[in-house]
């Protein structure tokens, strides 16, 4: 049997190395803006840089990436959007909360807890402005007339809130300046109404009319909310690419001295895909290619702000999704117009298979990152937090971050090494798996969250070829598909990566800390 040379993490006796930022910052000034881009429910496959045989242009997130880097394994926290998001706002992992699941309409309170450092909070100590537009999917506290807290999904919890009363815990008090966007997923869950600062401007009046909207395929993801009179679910993008636009705008203007940190969380291509008027039929792959090739133009439009701005050089932007495609996309998508949004993967949003986490990632930052560049570095949006640490020279205390590896070497060309020994993933229901080099353990049987023995989906069942076997282990270097459990065949491998994972959970931490280390 091969045993694993483990390196083991104590969580509070390693060191990140210095990357030497501080001297390439003196060499263009201020600090870089920041823009994080993040895509809701693209797959790895929906991009054309990703997969030669997709048949959706995305020609801007080519050109971004024929300007930046691009990963190859890159991958979401979690397999599902409230923990995926969690994470990358505070680079820990969300089965850390002990919440499980996502959040819906009036559903709270605030996954964030207060007083926990978060990436934008980060970023403002050190004399960013700090912006959010789009979607947050990480809970909140309505108020009903009494002004108790309602912390409930469904369209009853809806119905109850004062929209009179400021949410307690929306973005604004997590660290953004500035926020506009919905609480859940802006064209599926029961409240749909913008949310500006803390307060819905423009209360939901009735109870959405679907009749009304496209009927297709990929149109049957609607709960029938409550809905605000200037809400228009065709429109949701272009009126967060407005906000974007507008924030980066008005700061050039204002404050151009002063770094911004932009999130922009799209609303494509989650179902339904109700793309804009003015990208219906613009591919030849139906509803849901327009909707992508929406989202490309989203991102082609804030990269021409930038340039117009004239500060694209000094402007990181990441690009990513919050995981995998989903299963009705996937499955339509694949018998109506010959398109793989998972593809060459297994599995997909919800699985614990590679479908589900690995997602396309896009970095560009002209001054610092060399253009055209690919890498095999492993990493995870975990990682945001503490790379955006070392760019900005800010100092994470011990409680921060636990789960952030700073990934700016590899982003600077500066290390070719495996920065990550393991890598950590979780489902909705904080089912763990754990990556090692070519290993990957999945503590549990199935996948960990889709159902394939029956419906649409059982016809990309697998034999179950371990079915004793109370977990999964394979090489995705020999078996990149995952066709082939080999748990019972590396007993001692299955041993340590299981025994890793709870190590990480008792020590409430996967990554080193970085210089210098703060303790409160």
């Amino acid at each position: 049997m091969q045993k694993i040379n483990f390196f083991v993490l104590s969580g509070i006796s390693l060191l990140a190395l210095s990357s030497g930022c501080s001297e390439k910052k003196e060499q263009t000034g201020k600090m870089p803006n920041i823009l994080l881009i993040l895509a809701d429910d693209l797959g790895y496959g929906d991009v054309g840089c990703y997969n030669p045989e997709s048949t959706i242009p995305t020609p801007n997130l080519d050109h971004l990436a024929g300007e930046g880097i691009r990963f190859l394994d890159a991958h979401s926290p979690a397999t599902v959007c409230t923990p995926s998001r969690y994470s990358i706002l505070t680079g820990r992992m969300a089965f850390r909360t002990g919440f499980p699941g996502v959040f819906t309409g009036a559903g709270g309170p605030c996954l964030i807890e207060k007083g926990r450092l978060t990436l934008p909070q980060m970023l403002r100590n050190q004399g960013y402005s700090t912006a959010m537009v789009g979607k947050w999917h990480v809970g909140l506290t309505f108020l009903d007339k009494e002004g108790k807290p309602i912390c409930r999904n469904g369209l009853e919890a809806v119905k109850e809130i004062d929209y009179s009363r400021p949410i307690p815990d929306a973005p604004i008090h997590r660290g953004f300046d500035y926020f506009f966007g919905t609480a859940c997923c802006p064209g599926t869950d029961w409240l749909y109404a913008y949310i500006d600062g803390d307060l819905i401007p423009v209360p939901p009046t009735h109870i959405l009319d679907r009749s009304k909207l496209p009927n297709h395929p990929y149109s049957h993801d609607n709960r029938p909310g409550l809905q605000a009179p200037d809400y228009d679910l065709t429109r949701l993008d272009m009126v967060f690419l407005q906000k974007s636009i507008d924030f980066i705008k008005n700061h050039e203007k204002t404050e151009p001295d002063k770094p911004f940190f932009l999130y922009h969380c799209t609303s494509a291509v989650h179902l339904p895909s109700f793309a804009a008027k003015e990208f219906l039929g613009q591919t030849n792959a139906g509803p849901h290619g327009d909707y992508i090739f929406e989202l490309d133009y989203i991102v082609g439009r804030l990269m021409k702000t930038l340039d117009s701005l004239g500060i694209a050089d000094n402007t990181l932007v990441i690009f990513s999704s919050d995981n995998g495609p989903e299963t009705s996309t996937v499955v339509h998508m694949r018998q109506d117009y010959n398109h793989d949004g998972a593809r060459p993967w297994r599995g997909m949003k919800r699985d614990q298979w590679e479908g589900g986490h690995r997602v396309p990632m896009i970095v560009r930052w002209p001054a610092m990152i060399k253009a055209g560049s690919t890498s095999n570095q492993m990493i995870s949006l975990t990682d945001i937090m503490a790379t955006c640490a070392d760019i900005t020279n800010a100092e994470l205390p011990a409680e921060a971050a636990e789960d952030s590896y700073d990934m700016l070497p590899v982003f600077l060309n500066e290390q070719s090494e495996s920065i990550r020994p393991f890598l950590l993933t979780e489902t909705w229901s904080a089912k763990m798996a754990i990556r090692y080099g070519e290993w990957k353990y999945l503590d549990h049987k199935g996948s960990g969250g889709n159902n394939y023995s029956r419906g649409m989906l059982l016809q990309y069942a697998l034999p179950d070829e371990e079915p004793n076997a109370p977990g999964q282990l394979y090489n995705l270097v020999a078996d990149t598909g995952e066709k082939h459990n080999i748990y019972n065949q590396y007993p001692i491998i299955v041993k340590e990566l299981k025994s890793q994972i709870e190590l990480y959970r008792t020590t409430g931490r996967s990554a080193p800390l970085l210089r210098p280390l703060i303790t409160k």
